[in-house]
């Protein structure tokens, strides 16, 4: 699901101060340069494959304060949102995913990935991971093209796919996989993809595997044009592995609608995506961290369409979730039939993915009116990578790769385990301008327990890392 709908921050948004924009070319129209709505001082939004991508380079890394005075949004850097998951007991046991490995999966990757990521760990503080190997499996990847937005888009994706996971497992090793033809809606892409993962899992390359893309259910001819095309067989393969991979997938950013097979319009009722509504998939949604006093944090569900910092009140910008309308309820699911009917619901766990709340990423690949520097961005892309590096440090005190850990989520979650925190506030029903028209598609609230919007909830990692390995917590 590769969608390239610019959503213009609000106008009365100020930009940063001089010393934090980066030099940019000269104006020019959008159309023109990618990214950039009709001159440099103007950050716009892209959604791109399961991310949200707030374009303009900052020369200089911005604090929070900085974020909220300028732009009326707040913004993290990492070592906020290791504080917000409670990472650095883990960090302090040791337990940072060290001897793992995370597999990343994205079309194209990026050129510039290995020295962005040095520039980002120099930037913040993070040790380099012990290994980055960056694969092809599927075939060549074409020439990068920096006039392709299609490909910038996804190296936008690759960078943030790649800097998250490190962020929240410093300790892990990273193996990028790349395809060389971008997944869109219905099954463009998705065979190169199922032919790297293939080889990922033969070759034991990773413990945990991290997609951050899907497509609309509604985009393929029925769950039989996925089972025919053998688009299933990782999937099917790690389940059937005895501590084979965990695979986790994003639950996308368009609240309780998703695109169309163009791309670009949306669905008028309410729909999901898969992979992330496969049942052998742990699907993440997303949330909102709000920092409070003397060092605590909250999560909220993730909706910023009706915010007028972040969105042009044309376009969703919400957290995926829902119903599918391929598989029916999982045994895992049993608990919350109530909230979940005979079908499977989505997401399974959340975590940090607000634009109001946008992570900082460090980017320095050749795109067309886009310059080195320091990128704001957000979606369940963020999210996703995140809890793979969960995964990873509990992988680590099991001392082997979990496998499928839905129903140890739903059981920690049903006994009030702490490890999973409920998120009981907001909701994920978008309103947006299509066709002329307003359309409102109606989602579904967080509330106590299970919820179509954050599903289990989020994640306090100190607890979480030894829970799912069955341990307890020291």
């Amino acid at each position: 699901m590769h969608k390239r709908r610019n959503i213009a921050l609000a106008a009365g948004a100020t930009a940063f101060a001089a010393a934090l924009i980066a030099a940019m070319a000269t104006a020019s129209t959008a159309s023109q340069r990618p990214g950039i709505s009709n001159g440099p001082q103007v950050p716009v939004i892209h959604t791109k494959p399961g991310v949200v991508h707030m374009s303009g380079a900052l020369a200089a890394v911005p604090t929070t304060s900085d974020c909220v005075k300028d732009f009326g949004i707040r913004c993290y850097q990492p070592g906020q949102i290791q504080a917000a998951y409670n990472t650095t007991p883990l960090y302090k046991k040791g337990i940072t995913g060290k001897g793992q490995t995370i597999v990343i999966v994205d079309s194209f990757g990026s050129p510039t990935i290995a020295k962005d990521l040095a520039t980002f760990d120099k930037s913040f503080g993070l040790p380099a991971p012990p290994s980055l190997k960056i694969i092809a499996p599927a075939g060549k990847i074409p020439t990068w093209n920096p006039n392709n937005a299609d490909m910038t888009g996804w190296a936008g994706e690759t960078t943030l796919d790649v800097e998250y996971a490190h962020t929240i497992a410093p300790g892990a090793n990273i193996v990028l996989l790349e395809t060389p033809v971008s997944e869109t809606e219905g099954v463009t892409g998705f065979p190169q993809i199922v032919q790297a993962e293939d080889y990922a899992i033969a070759a034991h390359l990773g413990g945990v595997i991290s997609q951050s893309f899907g497509a609309t259910e509604q985009t393929f001819n029925g769950i039989a044009q996925i089972n025919a095309a053998g688009l299933r067989t990782p999937y099917v393969r790690a389940a059937e592995e005895k501590n084979g991979p965990t695979v986790l997938a994003a639950s996308g950013d368009d609240g309780a609608t998703d695109a169309q097979s163009n791309g670009t319009d949306l669905f008028t009722f309410p729909v999901t995506s898969w992979p992330a509504s496969d049942p052998l998939v742990t699907s993440v949604g997303g949330t909102q961290v709000i920092p409070l006093a003397h060092g605590a944090w909250e999560s909220v569900a993730w909706n910023d369409t009706a915010n007028p910092n972040v969105g042009d009140n044309q376009s969703p910008v919400a957290s995926g979730g829902g119903l599918s309308t391929f598989f029916s309820r999982p045994s895992f699911q049993n608990g919350v039939a109530s909230k979940v009917g005979s079908v499977r619901g989505v997401p399974d766990v959340s975590m940090s993915a607000a634009c109001d709340g946008a992570v900082l990423t460090y980017q320095s690949f050749p795109a067309t009116g886009q310059p080195a520097g320091f990128y704001l961005v957000c979606g369940t892309s963020e999210a996703t990578p995140e809890f793979a590096g969960i995964v990873a440090m509990a992988d680590q005190v099991a001392g082997h790769p979990l496998g499928q850990i839905n129903a140890k989520l739903y059981g920690l979650a049903s006994r009030n385990e702490p490890g999973i925190i409920d998120v009981k506030r907001g909701n994920n029903t978008v309103t947006f301008v299509q066709g002329g028209q307003s359309v409102t598609v109606q989602g579904f609230n967080a509330g106590t327990g299970y919820d179509l919007v954050t599903g289990v909830g989020t994640v306090n990692a100190w607890f979480l890392a030894y829970e799912l390995a069955g341990h307890s917590v020291p």
